[in-house]
């Protein structure tokens, strides 16, 4: 479990595609206080610690999650939302974040606003998700609020801290994000489909 709050900026230091399988090498300063089989959420998408080297480690995304996230298009020298998992008994700062990627979405628009910013996101309805006003969600690994709410399309307001550390200074009109939508939301959204 993760909390949608980033820790660090790491940056992609290695791509190695083995079959199906892509093995990802990140430089990042929480790398001597990882260890082996430790979770790590990437742009929003748990993986598993498989290597540790001085400052950089390597973890393995398979098939199913390249499939469906934005991970297989990363290149070397990209920057990425770094989140270990949560202590329990810790403050939940964000909110309560599996680091199970619902789907992907596509920035529609960004808009500075004195200060802060606005993205708004597009998203195949059709999967069965959905954002409610002041509801959470997860773009990229970050914890956010809803704002605007609307069928296959919400928006969220970005402060300068979360705006400069985090990948949403790179984001622009057309990128692909990663979704996780809240975990409560969609076990009634499910319960509601089943009657």
């Amino acid at each position: 479990m993760f909390t949608g709050i980033i820790e660090e900026l790491g940056k992609v230091h290695q791509l190695v595609s083995e079959k199906e399988n892509l093995h990802i090498t990140i430089k990042a300063t929480l790398a001597s206080e990882l260890k082996i089989d430790q979770s790590v959420s990437h742009n929003g998408i748990c993986l598993t610690v498989v290597a540790i080297h001085n400052d950089t480690y390597t973890v393995t995304a398979i098939k199913e999650t390249l499939m469906k996230t934005n991970l297989s298009s990363l290149k070397v020298g990209d920057r990425v939302n770094l989140e270990r998992g949560m202590k329990l008994g810790a403050r939940l700062d964000g909110h309560l974040v599996q680091g199970h990627v619902d789907q992907t979405g596509i920035c529609k628009s960004v808009k500075e606003a004195k200060g802060s910013w606005y993205y708004t996101f597009t998203y195949d309805p059709d999967q069965g998700n959905v954002t409610i006003e002041k509801g959470s969600i997860t773009v990229n690994g970050v914890s956010l609020t809803v704002v605007n709410s609307k069928d296959g399309e919400f928006s969220v307001a970005i402060i300068p801290f979360t705006y400069q550390h985090t990948t949403f200074n790179t984001l622009e009109t057309g990128s692909v994000v990663n979704l996780e939508f809240d975990v409560i939301g969609k076990y009634v959204a499910r319960l509601h489909r089943a009657k």
